[in-house]
């Protein structure tokens, strides 16, 4: 399933909620939702339990951006969820939970979104639900003329979901990175590392470094990680995150940082350290200054 959406602060939910029903919205009534997110190697993963109408598991790729985007997503409902919470902890680790009281108002196939969030205040979402075989121009211009009609101000765009907003972004790279450097293979150096990267669509790829007997057919972290970005499709990153296991910053190798710039700009930023810890960010162009790339193969 798709859908298009945009999300921003609300200053004044009275006078939003007054503006969509002068539209002709049909209000739903109240929620209560939990959504707990867990870590994943790709897109995004939340159990939702909702008052009323039970619980249910969505795994969703959204890019992140204050425009309106495109949501590709699947939902699959749930009999136990608090045993199913359990599990997903156990197994995948909780990153977030987000908690929230939902106003829920439909106008012309498109949800409205009253959204009261613990820890952040106020917003309006709207997301117009595609069929199909949509080429969601309709959706998108729903979701313009209601973002007109409701006023709703540049400034107040959000630009990342709740679960973002409610934890640092660059901190979820680093235990992205972390999660993975606990998998490393290092039989014979003992020196574990983990590297996560961030895609333009939001999605986090990670990989560990990888040793063999043969010692120059070792594989680093960072082209693990980047193997992943291009094996499932992306062919750039807008952000990076390198752990090690024995010293709190680890800078990628020469050869690392000639393949981060081949998919990343100078001004990408990386970050070095540890979840909780240490840490120091750095750009591509600091690490890597008068780099070599495809302009100078023109």
């Amino acid at each position: 399933m798709r859908n298009v959406e945009l999300k921003a602060r609300d200053p004044d939910p009275a006078r939003t909620l007054e503006r969509s029903l002068a539209l002709g919205a049909e209000d739903r009534g109240e929620l209560v939702q939990r959504d707990t997110y867990f870590a994943r190697s790709r897109g995004r993963l939340k159990l939702r339990e909702q008052e009323p109408g039970g619980a249910e598991l969505i795994a969703y790729v959204r890019p992140d951006g204050e425009a309106a985007r495109v949501s590709a997503y699947e939902r699959a409902p749930v009999g136990d969820a608090a045993a199913l919470r359990r599990a997903l902890d156990a197994a995948l680790g909780t990153t977030v939970v987000v908690a929230k009281r939902r106003r829920l108002l439909l106008w012309d196939g498109v949800r409205i979104h009253l959204d009261e969030v613990e820890e952040l205040g106020s917003f309006v979402e709207l997301e117009a639900v595609a069929p199909e075989d949509s080429d969601l121009g309709a959706e998108r211009a729903k979701v313009e003329r209601l973002r007109a009609e409701l006023a709703i101000e540049d400034a107040a765009l959000v630009a990342v979901g709740y679960s973002d907003l409610l934890l640092d972004p660059d901190e979820a790279l680093l235990r992205a990175a972390d999660a993975a450097m606990r998998n490393a293979y290092v039989p014979y150096s003992g020196f574990k590392v983990g590297a996560a990267l961030r895609a333009p669509s939001g999605v986090i790829y990670t990989g560990a470094n990888v040793e063999n007997a043969a010692y120059p057919q070792s594989q680093c972290a960072e082209a693990s990680a980047l193997g992943a970005l291009v094996a499932a499709g992306e062919t750039a990153f807008v952000e990076a995150a390198v752990v090690a296991e024995r010293i709190d910053l680890c800078p990628p190798c020469g050869g690392c940082r000639q393949r981060l710039s081949e998919l990343g700009g100078l001004e990408t930023r990386v970050h070095l350290g540890r979840p909780g810890g240490p840490r120091r960010t750095v750009t591509l162009g600091e690490l890597l200054p008068l780099s070599f790339g495809s302009k100078d193969l023109a």
